[in-house]
């Protein structure tokens, strides 16, 4: 008896175009937010936000493509229980493991982990940038405190990625070998030997289309609102006329926040020996700096650079560039930048950091001058 055409098997397009250009552009928004997480400098922060931003649009796409997608795209296609990802690995090991021409249990297990890894670090990774960072639509809601936590989870999230990164990519060629077929290739190509009675399920682009809308309004207008709220703990204005004019004079005038309340008390009463000069001033322009300093002090700001400077004192607490939180931050700069034409001095935070008069020091305002 003849086999009928619907049974045999043969190069058949099991992963739609969507699936293959998603699944890539995963490989490519996961490298550049490694590369710029673990081996750029803080200042490339902006294009590690690219790349976050870009998997949280990804992972949106892949959750509305997993309920419209054609049959082997779909969730449904590869949600097995744990009793059967366990037998199935026990069969790989015995070498009795079936073929399936989608994921196999081991396999979709792999992905859900990957996804929910990735998750785990948009989320968190928001919540570093709302919290520590004071950036992004979350900057309203989070504390320094908070972001700082979730900065520890985001660094495990990622090592644990790349954990399951290496295993995948194992698990890839081992079943490539396995079962002879270029796995790699056919998320290039789309294409297995299959029979084409298994797509029993075609995509549906229109209601792809509409849960997408839905997904993204519910998502983007809370964010929208988020991001038109100011941020609690951060400073909104330029330093202070008056105080950058009386104290930049001399030296560089340091931002508020960047020093406890009881310090700028102690530097505002000892004006007649600033570290070792005179820069006594008028008994009003004192008493007008000297509360200008104290509401603006360490105290008042969640910022990173008032969070740190506050909790770590100093054998010199009087003096900032001698506290243990910035000889280490600036461990790594060669001393012969300090010597620069454009810099001159550790104290001169402004010629590093574009945004030091308002306090911030974002990564990505870092830009250390040539000679």
């Amino acid at each position: 008896m003849s086999v009928q055409p619907e049974t045999m098997r043969g190069p058949v397009t099991i992963w739609d175009r969507p699936i293959r250009l998603f699944h890539w552009s995963l490989v490519a928004s996961v490298a550049t937010a490694g590369v710029t997480g673990f081996l750029l400098p803080p200042n490339w922060l902006n294009l590690h936000l690219i790349a976050g931003v870009t998997l949280a649009g990804l992972l949106l796409f892949r959750l509305v493509w997993g309920f419209s997608g054609s049959t082997f795209s779909r969730f449904s296609s590869f949600l097995f229980s744990a009793r059967t990802v366990i037998e199935y690995g026990r069969a790989q090991l015995r070498g009795t493991a079936r073929h399936y021409t989608g994921h196999n249990p081991l396999g979709a297990a792999m992905i859900f982990a990957l996804l929910f890894t990735l998750a785990a670090l948009v989320i968190s990774g928001a919540i570093v940038l709302g919290g520590a960072e004071k950036q992004g639509p979350l900057r309203a809601l989070i504390s320094f405190s908070t972001g700082n936590l979730a900065r520890e989870l985001h660094e495990i999230a990622a090592y644990g990625l790349l954990g399951l990164i290496v295993a995948h990519v194992s698990g890839v060629i081992l079943e490539s070998r396995r079962t002879g077929e270029n796995l790699p290739r056919t998320m290039v190509t789309g294409l297995k030997q299959a029979s084409p009675s298994e797509l029993r399920v075609p995509a549906q682009p229109f209601v792809a289309s509409v849960m997408a809308a839905i997904l993204g309004m519910m998502v983007a207008l809370p964010l929208l609102f988020l991001w038109r709220i100011e941020p609690a703990g951060v400073p909104q204005a330029a330093l202070d006329p008056a105080y950058a004019t009386d104290c930049g004079d001399c030296h560089n005038a340091f931002h508020p926040s960047l020093l406890m309340r009881a310090t700028w008390a102690a530097i505002m009463a000892g004006l007649d020996d600033h570290f070792g000069e005179d820069a006594t001033l008028k008994d009003e322009v004192t008493a007008k700096l000297a509360a200008y300093l104290d509401a603006n002090a360490a105290e008042n700001w969640d910022t990173r650079a008032a969070n740190v400077f506050r909790t770590m004192g100093g054998s010199e607490p009087l003096r900032i560039t001698a506290t243990p939180y910035w000889v280490r931050r600036h461990g790594g700069v060669d001393p012969a930048v300090f010597k620069f034409e454009k810099v001159g001095t550790k104290s001169n935070c402004e010629a590093c950091h574009g945004d030091a008069r308002l306090g911030l020091f974002t990564p990505q305002a870092i830009n250390i001058p040539k000679e």
